[in-house]
């Protein structure tokens, strides 16, 4: 049997917690399919999210090592955003659950609408 202890020494807690949320997975998967790119274009590329909450998100894939922030010092500044290597290395196993997901997606929709 597996015990999920408190977060904070559960590292499936604290992954899931910080890559459960809401934009994480698609500003990894936008880096991905985009290599480097600015802040505007990530921004367009989602589409729907504030600038808050992408700088909360990037801030946050920053802190926890899967993206890399480079600063050039230039006039007006510019910041480019890329995946690391650990960032690329959990993408396989996000698109394993975006392939399940669609295989299973209209039977889970179905069973939604049985309850």
């Amino acid at each position: 049997m597996n015990d999920f202890p408190p977060t904070g020494r559960c590292p499936v807690r604290d992954v899931l917690s910080r890559l459960g949320d809401k934009w994480s997975m698609l500003v990894l998967i936008a880096l991905h399919a985009n290599g480097v790119m600015r802040f505007s274009e990530i921004h367009r590329s989602l589409g729907d999210i504030s600038h808050r909450m992408l700088t909360v998100t990037l801030r946050t894939l920053e802190a926890d090592g899967m993206v890399a922030r480079t600063v050039y010092a230039e006039v007006p500044p510019r910041v480019e955003y890329r995946l690391t290597v650990r960032g690329e290395s959990l993408l396989p196993h996000v698109f394993g659950l975006v392939e399940w997901a669609r295989a299973n997606m209209e039977g889970i929709f179905a069973d939604r609408r049985k309850n």
